[in-house]
């Protein structure tokens, strides 16, 4: 009898499921929002080495601190998986839709933080590697599990987190914390309430079926837009006072005074007219403000 040869497709369809499983567990590390977080750590580094930081290390702080907010953002699809499931933005995330069993999501977080802390402390130095860690500990326990779900403030208190990779850039070049890191963690702690409410505004309704207490469903858009503006103001306040420090100079002020009157501008339509797309574009020009003021920051470190 004649041997029937293999369909050529096979290889193709075997691969399939592992590109599928691969993609999953990607999601689990929410990639997009750990750009951002290198972006800041990166515009730290070339501050503080006043040029080009040495290419080791940024590439071991890359990679450290891709590995330590995948690791934190696994456990908060982990520890949210019953709030995923109640909110139509993220009830097809891994975990709610099945294709990733909650214990699996768990291992894996606290894998790739073993790994971020053993990369940083090995390679770069242990005030990087602590200041990783202590950020997904903050962002796990204090924001995920407590403040989320019991105050409209959890994330003023809780966007600490996102603000510590500035300053284990900082740390990673000059081996200790500064002024300048200080300033800079403030930056991106004032920053993140307004970015985070622009959004909460868009997915209100989301929030209000998970029972999550965030500002826009607790006190409506107009409390929200005051709040949006009190705090783009005192980020404002702080992007020009860091020019104070003379750890900048005229390239970074004319920068951050250009994007934060354009910031400030958007808040201030979002307090008028309380539309969802003057919430809209503020939650996309805040992603390009940040982005822009760090980057604008390096390139001021390397000219200064």
């Amino acid at each position: 009898m004649k041997a029937r040869p293999l369909s050529s497709t096979a290889p193709l369809s075997l691969m399939a499921p592992l590109r599928g499983v691969v993609a999953d567990y990607i999601a689990l590390t929410k990639p997009k929002i750990i750009l951002l977080l290198l972006v800041t750590a990166l515009g730290s580094m070339f501050l503080a080495a006043r040029g080009a930081p040495a290419l080791t290390t940024a590439v071991l702080v890359m990679v450290g601190g891709t590995l330590g907010a995948g690791g934190a953002n696994a456990l908060n699809h982990y520890l949210d998986r019953d709030v995923d499931q109640r909110m139509a933005r993220t009830r097809r995330r891994p975990i709610p839709s099945n294709r990733i069993e909650p214990r699996q999501a768990l291992l894996f977080g606290v894998l790739l933080n073993l790994l971020a802390f053993g990369v940083l402390a090995s390679w770069v130095n242990l005030l990087s590697a602590l200041l990783t860690l202590s950020a997904t500990l903050f962002y796990v326990f204090v924001y995920t599990q407590w403040l989320k779900r019991s105050t409209v403030q959890n994330i003023v208190i809780g966007g600490a987190a996102g603000a510590v990779p500035p300053m284990v850039g900082w740390v990673a070049v000059t081996g200790e914390l500064g002024l300048p890191a200080i300033y800079l963690f403030a930056i991106v702690f004032f920053w993140t309430p307004p970015h985070f409410w622009a959004l909460a505004l868009l997915i209100r309704r989301d929030y209000e079926d998970a029972g999550i207490p965030m500002l826009p469903v607790v006190r409506g858009v107009q409390e929200t837009a005051r709040s949006i503006i009190l705090h783009a103001t005192t980020m404002f306040a702080v992007t020009i006072l860091f020019f104070t420090l003379d750890e900048v100079g005229w390239i970074y002020f004319g920068g951050a005074l250009a994007l934060g009157s354009i910031f400030l501008g958007l808040a201030l339509r979002l307090l008028r007219r309380g539309t969802h797309e003057a919430a809209l574009a503020l939650y996309l020009y805040s992603l390009l403000y940040l982005t822009m003021l760090f980057v604008i920051i390096a390139i001021d470190g390397s000219v200064g």
